[in-house]
């Protein structure tokens, strides 16, 4: 497998094709019910569909509506719309959709046993190659937090057990191929089970790749992102490793793209880097 996905199935069991008005995509068989086809294919005025709640409307635009199926049953659906321009949109004719990629990025956890919100569809809307909207809609994550306030909360042993079972999955994540292009503490869901042990979900899965094999190295340049503790920085690696303390080169690889990310990330606010992208249409 590549970072294309390309040996990916791209239809699997339990979805069907989506044809819209002007879109063209993938829906979960459970949820293709008619009153949702016909509120998706006004996908102009979804944004004004009774009680949504509009979460966050920068660069992407994420929101949730409660949906009543023709049955009778009642859902949470979170949708996302990808914005498509500057580069990103130059790029679009020779590159799947972002809504495509989220689609395919969700599928691939799924199948692969590991935690993520139920993918419900995608759609997206071409033209002359280019593509012009991308929606992306899964299933709300009921109960479920941010690891970052978890991050917050935690010390002594609970921050111990909290970064056990994170490491752990993390690295069964590494195994499966996963590699997330984006692993911070924003797109790191946590709730408890009925045996009230932690369970982990990946989000913005757009940014997830496919990897035949992923290297010592790239693996733990992955984690710099997360908002670990320093202190707890090194026993979160010795987890990761199996409970064995990770190589010297390794920690010294960890701790040297730590600091250079950290610093990209005070630069980036005090320059104000991607407000300035925006207002030139770059982004």
């Amino acid at each position: 497998m590549n970072d294309r996905f390309k040996n990916e199935p791209k239809e699997a069991g339990g979805y069907r094709p989506l044809a819209l008005e002007g879109y063209k995509g993938m829906i979960q068989a459970s949820y293709d019910d008619p009153l949702l086809r016909q509120a998706l294919g006004r996908a102009d005025v979804l944004w004004s569909y009774p009680g949504i709640e509009i979460l966050a409307d920068k660069r992407n635009r994420l929101g949730v509506f409660r949906f009543a199926f023709s049955s009778g049953q009642v859902r949470d659906i979170v949708v996302k719309e990808y914005s498509s321009r500057g580069v990103t949109k130059l790029k679009s004719p020779f590159l799947p959709s972002k809504a495509a990629r989220a689609w395919r990025g969700a599928m691939a956890l799924k199948q692969r046993g590991l935690g993520t919100a139920l993918p419900v569809a995608y759609f997206e809307k071409r033209k002359s190659g280019f593509v012009c909207a991308s929606f992306f809609l899964s299933e709300k994550i009921e109960n479920a937090e941010e690891i970052r306030t978890l991050f917050r909360r935690c010390a002594g042993p609970d921050l111990d057990s909290l970064l056990l079972s994170l490491a752990r999955h993390l690295s069964l994540c590494h195994d499966a191929g996963i590699l997330h292009r984006d692993l911070s503490d924003g797109n790191i869901l946590v709730k408890k089970d009925e045996e009230k042990n932690l369970v982990f979900y990946l989000l913005d899965t757009n940014r997830i790749r496919l990897k035949r094999k992923i290297s010592s190295l790239a693996r733990v340049k992955n984690l710099i992102r997360l908002g670990i503790p320093a202190s707890a920085q090194k026993p979160f690696l010795e987890y990761y490793f199996g409970g064995k303390p990770p190589a010297q080169f390794l920690w010294v690889w960890y701790k040297i793209n730590k600091a250079v990310y950290t610093g990209y990330v005070k630069l980036k606010k005090a320059l104000r880097l991607r407000q300035l992208a925006r207002k030139l249409g770059v982004q």
